[in-house]
Parts: C-alpha cells; structure tokens; sequence
C-alpha cells in the first residue's frame, strides 16, 4: 500500500511537467506499473505532443526522467519513464 502511494507521487509530478508541456492536456494520461521496488510510468498523449514531450534531441523526456527518478530515489523506489507513441 505505501509503495503505490509513493509511485502516485511521482507520477502526479510527470504529469504535472506534462501537461505543462502539451497543448491537449485531455490527452495526456499516465499508466503507472508497480513491481517490488521499481515503477514504470508510460506516458500516452496526442500525436501531435509526443515531440514537445520528447522534446529536441529528446532533452525534455531526459529532464522528466531525472526529476522523477530523484524523487524516486527520495521515496527509495526506482522509477523509469517511457513515452508511448
């Protein structure tokens, strides 16, 4: 119970970033896998926003890996973020 309250922390951080980024905000929705100790949290939005997520040369999604995973690390999980096209 306390490890999917942690991964619901970290995933309301990347959506925040992400709907910041993303002209259809209604799109934007995040599918959070748990497993011992890690969580995976996959990124859907509308085609059109996968590049503003992506960013250039992929720098925005580099940035929302690293704040998740320093909050992750904070919380002791491990956390990786993909985005789905």
């Amino acid at each position: 119970m306390a490890d999917q309250l942690i991964s619901d922390r970290v995933a309301d951080l990347v959506e925040v970033i992400v709907c910041g980024i993303v002209d259809n905000v209604d799109a934007v929705s995040l599918d959070v896998t748990d497993s011992e100790g890690a969580t995976l949290i996959e990124i859907s939005c509308d085609k059109e926003d996968v590049g503003k997520v992506i960013g250039r040369s992929g720098h925005s999604i580099k940035s929302i890996r690293t704040l998740a995973r320093a909050l992750g690390q904070r919380l002791g999980i491990r956390v990786d973020v993909e985005v789905l096209d």
